[in-house]
C-alpha cells in the first residue's frame, strides 16, 4: 500500500493483516476485530508504533464473524455475529469475553449468547457493555444492556426497542413497507444512551436507571436522506455555548442511487428537540449531486478523540480530521488517504481510533491497519 495524498499527517507503521471492522487501543495493545472468517481477532504490540508486533489472534468458524473488539483493563469484549449462511449453527451469536491480562495469551472466560444472528455493536465502560443484539420474539436488533461485573457470568439488566420490534410479545409491527428496524449501536455519556437505528434513525434514551431506558427523544432523516444513521458521538464539553452531537450516515445500504454520505452537527442543548446545525463532507467529493457507489463517502468517526479534532474512517477517502470546535461551520484541519489494497479498486476506510499519544490506527474493510502520526490532535 503506498500513499496517495497527507495533509497534517505521517504514516509511521504498518500492521499486514486481514481487513477489519474496528480497531481499539487499550495500554500498548492494539486489539483488531477482522471483517471475514477465520481470522477474528489479533492483538497487537504497539509499545513502538513503528514496530507493530503481533502477539496473539483468534480465530472463528465459517458462517461467524467477530469484527467488534472492545478491551478495558484486562478484559477484552468481542462479538459473534452471523456471516452468511454456511457453518456451524450451533457457534452461536453473542458476546466472547477474555481474560487478556497477559495479552498474548488471551484466555476465555465466558461466551453470553443470544437469538438470532447475534451482536452487532457496543459500547463499554468499565461495568456495563452497551450493545445492538438480535433477540428472540423481536424483528431486527435492539438496545441490550449487559452487567459485567462478574465476567464468568454477565447478565441482562435492561433492554429498549422501538414499539412494533417484539412482535413476540404481541406487539404490531408497522413496517412491512420499509427497512427493518435496527440498532446499529448505542454510545453513553452520564446517564444518557445516544443509539444510533439505521434507516430508523437516533434516539437518545434516558438509563438514570439502566434497567429501564426511556425515551428522551428521536429523529430521523430518512427516507429523505437515503443513507442510515451508523453513530451518534456526543461530545463531552459544550462548543460555543451548545451541547453537541456528531452523527456520521454509513454510505452504504442506500434507499435509492445518491451522492456519497456525509455526517451531521446536532445541537442537543435542548435534548429533547434535537436539531442540525451543520454537515460535513469531503472537499470536493460531492460536486453536483450526482449518484456515486456506495462505500465513496462516510463511515464513521472515532468513539475516542482529543479536544475537538474528530478523526474519521470515510471508506474510499481514507482518514479525514474534522474540527468541530465552531460547530457551525466544522472543517477538515488534515487527512490521509492510502492506495487500495491488493486486489481491490480503492481503499475502504472502515474505523479509526487513537491511543493516549495521539497515535491513529485506521483499519481497511480489505487489509491492513495504517499507523499514523498528526500534528492536530
Amino acid at each position: 500500500m503506498h500513499l496517495v495524498s497527507a495533509f497534517n499527517t505521517k504514516q509511521i507503521g504498518h500492521v499486514d493483516c486481514p481487513g477489519g471492522g474496528q480497531v481499539w487501543v487499550d495500554g500498548n495493545i492494539l486489539y483488531i476485530g477482522h471483517m471475514r472468517p477465520p481470522s477474528g481477532t489479533t492483538l497487537v504490540d504497539i509499545s513502538d508504533p513503528r514496530n507493530p508486533k503481533k502477539i496473539a489472534t483468534i480465530d472463528v468458524p465459517p458462517g461467524w464473524h467477530s469484527h467488534k473488539v472492545r478491551a478495558q483493563d484486562g478484559l477484552m469484549i468481542i462479538n459473534h455475529e452471523r456471516f452468511g449462511d454456511a457453518g456451524p449453527a450451533d457457534f452461536g451469536g453473542g458476546l466472547a469475553l477474555y481474560d487478556t491480562t497477559r495479552p498474548a495469551e488471551p484466555k476465555l472466560i465466558s461466551k453470553w449468547m443470544t437469538g438470532g444472528r447475534g451482536v452487532h455493536r457496543y459500547d463499554y465502560d468499565g461495568r456495563y457493555a452497551y450493545i445492538s443484539p438480535t433477540a428472540d420474539g423481536y424483528v431486527g436488533n435492539i438496545v441490550m444492556i449487559l452487567d459485567l461485573i462478574d465476567p464468568v457470568n454477565p447478565v441482562e439488566i435492561g433492554r429498549w426497542w422501538i414499539p412494533g420490534q417484539w412482535t413476540g410479545g404481541g406487539e404490531e409491527y408497522p413496517w412491512h413497507d420499509y427497512v427493518t428496524p435496527r440498532c446499529h449501536h448505542p454510545l453513553r455519556m452520564g446517564d444518557r444512551l445516544y443509539v444510533s437505528y439505521w434507516h430508523h434513525g437516533l434516539f437518545i434514551l434516558d438509563i438514570s436507571d439502566v434497567s429501564k431506558p426511556t425515551l428522551v427523544s428521536h429523529v430521523n432523516s430518512s427516507p429523505s436522506f437515503p443513507h442510515p444513521t451508523h453513530t451518534c458521538l456526543p461530545i463531552p464539553q459544550p462548543l460555543k455555548g451548545r451541547n453537541i452531537m456528531v452523527v456520521a450516515d454509513e454510505d452504504v445500504a442506500k434507499l435509492r442511487p445518491s451522492p456519497p454520505a456525509f455526517t451531521w452537527i446536532y445541537d442537543i442543548t435542548d435534548e429533547t428537540n434535537p436539531l442540525p446545525i451543520s454537515t460535513f463532507q469531503v472537499p470536493g467529493l460531492d460536486a453536483d449531486g450526482a449518484p456515486q457507489p456506495p462505500m465513496t463517502g462516510c463511515h464513521q468517526p472515532s468513539e475516542r478523540f482529543k479536544g475537538t479534532v474528530i478523526p474519521f474512517a470515510w471508506f474510499a477517502q481514507g482518514l479525514r480530521l474534522v474540527d468541530i470546535a465552531d460547530p457551525f461551520a466544522p472543517k477538515e484541519v488534515g487527512h490521509f488517504t492510502p492506495d487500495a489494497p491488493e486486489g481491490a479498486e480503492r481503499s475502504s476506510s472502515n474505523d479509526v481510533t487513537i491511543d493516549d499519544r495521539g497515535i491513529v490506527y485506521l483499519i481497511d474493510r480489505i487489509r491492513g491497519v495504517d499507523i499514523i502520526e498528526t500534528s492536530v490532535l
